[in-house]
């Protein structure tokens, strides 16, 4: 009876199991429909921006190096004992700020004894100009020219009177003797006192001589205790202390300390091609330009220095090996922000484009040698288009094919999009209002 009744219901059975199995798979289905649907992912953000057209500065770019507008190195002049340093290492000094004292002494004493010869000599010279000798034979002259006036007299009164027999020959003998012998020592005295004159000027000139001397000694001495003390020559920046206190400094040679770096204004050297050159120079070129050429300074970290610069020194012949010209220009610098030494780039407008084509430099891709940027249309849809590009403008290129004004390319993102595929579009201002609302 079981058997039976089991054979009745089979085929109802086997209905009941095909309408479970279908219904099964039709929901599996629908189940993977839905995930299929849930897995596919958004259309990638991307950064664009629009081709801009305007008139715009042509800039050329240089590669070049900061260097001081002057350095000084700082010396010990004279030799002693290195006993202070007053400043910080790699801190801005002032002109005339002290910076090292050398031990002072010995040239204090120095100083005293040139000092003493000085009065010494200024003495011997006072006294060398008194002429006590000279007026003590001045006087004996005069003395014995008194005796042979007397002398000479007697002869002339004596003579007349021994031709009338008045007075005896012995008489007029002895006067003329005497008159003699007071000539003889008239001559004696005009000689000795001759040399004695000789004598006291070479005396005196001497003594002047040592005078001099003693105070060119005391002027040597003073410059000497004077370089013990060192001063800035200049404001700038100074190095690194190459010698430490306490140290024997200026035996033999001038001991180098440190070095001062005068950097405001900050120097740029640079080489110019010929090419730029002749833009810079161009009369119509230049003519387009407004005002006169001025200079940015782009620095490593790619910021802008504040203050423009402006040509210093172009040198007068291009090297024939490389066909640029040296040149350099200077920037303000207050409070020597840059030091010498750094590399920058220096970039200045060579002339005006008029209603140029504009894109930002980073939208631009080279692929096998061309030139690409990726264009989104209205649709969001993402194509590959190949441009020709002309001078830069600042952070932009001028574009000569390839893009209309108001087109939209990718600045960033780019390696999440393929040719044909959707975006999210989104301007800098917007994408950067995205960031600040997610961090």
């Amino acid at each position: 009876m079981k058997i039976l009744l089991n054979r009745k219901f089979a085929p109802l059975a086997g209905c009941i199991m095909l309408i479970a199995l279908v219904a099964i798979f039709a929901g599996c289905k629908s189940k993977s429909q839905q995930n299929v649907q849930a897995q596919a992912p958004p259309p990638p953000s991307v950064v664009v921006a629009a081709v801009d057209q305007r008139t715009v500065p042509i800039y050329s770019e240089f590669v070049g190096q900061t260097r001081a507008d002057n350095t000084v190195e700082l010396r010990a002049r004279v030799e002693g004992i290195l006993l202070k340093v007053h400043f910080k290492e790699g801190s801005p000094v002032k002109k005339g700020q002290l910076l090292f004292t050398i031990d002072k002494r010995p040239f204090e004493a120095a100083l005293q004894s040139a000092k003493a010869i000085e009065a010494k000599a200024a003495s011997d010279l006072s006294q060398a100009q008194q002429r006590t000798d000279v007026i003590q034979a001045q006087a004996e002259l005069a003395d014995a020219e008194a005796v042979y006036t007397k002398a000479h007299q007697d002869v002339l009164r004596l003579t007349p009177l021994a031709k009338e027999k008045a007075v005896t020959e012995q008489d007029l003998d002895s006067a003329v003797a005497s008159e003699k012998s007071s000539r003889a020592i008239v001559n004696a005295k005009q000689a000795n006192l001759t040399n004695l004159e000789a004598a006291v000027k070479y005396t005196i000139e001497r003594a002047r001589a040592e005078v001099s001397a003693s105070a060119a000694r005391v002027i040597q001495a003073n410059l000497e205790l004077s370089y013990c003390d060192i001063y800035a020559p200049i404001s700038g920046i100074i190095g690194f202390l190459n010698v430490d206190e306490g140290n024997l400094v200026g035996r033999g040679d001038a001991t180098l300390l440190a070095t001062v770096s005068a950097s405001d204004p900050l120097l740029v050297d640079f080489s110019v091609s010929e090419i730029d050159f002749l833009k810079l120079t161009d009369p119509e070129t230049a003519g387009r330009r407004k005002g006169d050429l001025r200079f940015d300074l782009l620095l490593s970290d790619e910021s802008q220095h504040p203050y423009q610069g402006s040509f210093r020194v172009l040198d007068r012949t291009v090297d024939p090996t490389t066909g640029t010209l040296k040149a350099e220009a200077a920037f303000p610098n207050p409070g020597s922000y840059l030091r010498p030494g750094q590399f920058a780039r220096v970039r200045v407008a060579v002339a005006e484009k008029e209603n140029a084509i504009l894109i930002p430099q980073r939208a631009v891709q080279e692929l096998q040698g061309a030139k690409t940027v990726m264009v989104v249309d209205a649709k969001n849809t993402v194509s590959v288009r190949t441009i020709k590009l002309g001078d830069k403008a600042d952070k932009d290129v001028v574009v000569l094919e390839g893009l209309n004004p108001g087109e939209r390319v990718i600045v960033d993102g780019m390696q999440k999009v393929r040719p044909g595929g959707q975006v999210n579009p989104m301007t800098v201002s917007e994408n950067a209002a995205a960031k600040t609302q997610g961090g």
